[in-house]
């Protein structure tokens, strides 16, 4: 029986999946200098995070739902809710990064500049980790980081990856790390 409902529990904060009224806060993060600097492509207007919500990233969570345990190529886009604010404060993923070599399934991860440094990125993304480890067939996760982006390196370390090798991507120059199931 597919699972269509998720919410991972992760102390202070809870996953769930994106909803197109996620549209407004995933904008106002993607848009903090702290986090547009590491990852340009997330910036967007509110309006075509609307768009994009509604026509891609709310069905994409729902096929990869339906397709659980063998999710194949699906994302999983996933809101990080603050539990005690019910306020969306980031985002966790997992998707097919291409420019990886294979098996390469990627976690990606953003924390709004007002809740970083409360350890809510490495409880998001071990909440992920331990989803994707025991509800799918994910043997293998990949993280990156930019070579100067610190914080997300220590973030991907606290969470078991190990360091692969120093890749180039669209001439950026990031930190590969993996980890086995």
């Amino acid at each position: 029986m597919p699972h269509t409902e998720l919410n991972i529990d992760c102390g202070e904060i809870l996953l769930r999946p994106f909803q197109i009224e996620d549209a407004y806060a995933i904008s106002r993060i993607s848009s903090e200098p702290e986090i547009s600097a590491f990852l340009p492509d997330w910036k967007a207007p509110e309006e075509k995070r609307r768009y994009w919500l509604t026509e891609y990233e709310v069905p994409m969570n729902q096929a990869f739902l339906e397709a659980v345990p063998t999710i194949d190529e699906h994302m999983l886009k996933l809101a990080i809710l603050h539990k005690e604010t019910n306020r969306v404060i980031g985002w966790c993923c997992s998707g097919i990064k291409d420019e990886l070599p294979e098996p390469n399934r990627e976690i990606v991860y953003a924390v709004s500049s007002e809740f970083q440094n409360r350890g809510f990125a490495t409880k998001a993304v071990q909440g992920l980790i331990d989803y994707l480890f025991s509800s799918t067939d994910t043997k293998v996760l990949n993280a990156i980081a930019l070579t100067n982006n610190e914080p997300s390196t220590r973030v991907i370390q606290k969470c078991g990856f190990r360091y692969n090798a120093t890749i180039e991507i669209d001439h950026q120059l990031y930190k590969h790390f993996i980890l086995q199931k």
